[in-house]
């Protein structure tokens, strides 16, 4: 059976706070084999790493990312002394030593990411995988790049994850780690897609992944995989 990947989720989110640098650098001294992001767009046009659609849970902002500039987001503190970083300053922190999955969480992310990835990475995407719940994204860089891999997001079905994905020729299913037993795993893969699970804490739920023969397994504590 092929090794499994770690992926680092938000970075290492169970050691330091969420989708920041100071995360994503404690994911790599875990020596992970991949970290997992996610990207809204600001108002000023950059691509942002945070996770909920409003600042209110993780800054002492209030209100919609998508509604602030980059210079306005940058002043904020993401729990108290942290900043929120750019997709352009991950993809520099990481450079290319590790897989970066990137989830499209807020709308319209698609062309804005696949435009920077290409002027990123020329033509060496291979450590690249965009995933989403956001149907259209998905389909929106299937068309302006079909050679990036892409990722379809479930916490539904594992079932119609997969037929989505035969439309736009995905490379991977990303299930919630609830929805899987050792014959959908087996399911997905002898139909050609990779398994990458999430978000898999606690030892016991790694260790049944992990019988499963999951392709990937995403966790805050990817020292536990």
């Amino acid at each position: 059976m092929s090794k499994i990947l770690k992926i680092g989720h938000r970075g290492a989110k169970g050691h330091l706070v969420e989708n920041t640098l100071e995360s994503i650098n404690k994911a790599l001294q875990l020596n992970v084999d991949g970290i997992e992001i996610d990207v809204h767009v600001c108002k000023s046009g950059e691509l942002v790493v945070f996770h909920d659609f409003t600042l209110d849970r993780m800054t002492n902002a209030t209100g919609e990312i998508g509604k602030y500039t980059l210079t306005q987001l940058k002043q904020f503190k993401v729990n108290g002394n942290y900043q929120i970083p750019t997709l352009v300053e991950v993809l520099n922190l990481i450079d290319n030593k590790c897989l970066l999955n990137i989830e499209l969480k807020g709308e319209y992310t698609a062309k804005p990411v696949v435009d920077l990835l290409s002027k990123y990475y020329d033509k060496n995407i291979d450590n690249i995988v965009l995933s989403s719940f956001l149907k259209e994204e998905l389909t929106q860089v299937s068309k302006l790049n079909p050679s990036i891999a892409l990722g379809v997001l479930t916490k539904a079905s594992v079932n119609q994850a997969l037929k989505f994905a035969k439309t736009i020729n995905a490379k991977s299913i990303h299930p919630n780690f609830a929805l899987l037993s050792q014959s959908n795993v087996a399911k997905v893969q002898d139909e050609g897609f990779k398994v990458y699970t999430w978000t898999v804490n606690d030892q016991d739920s790694i260790n049944r992944m992990k019988t499963y023969g999951v392709d990937a397994i995403i966790s805050d504590y990817p020292d536990r995989i």
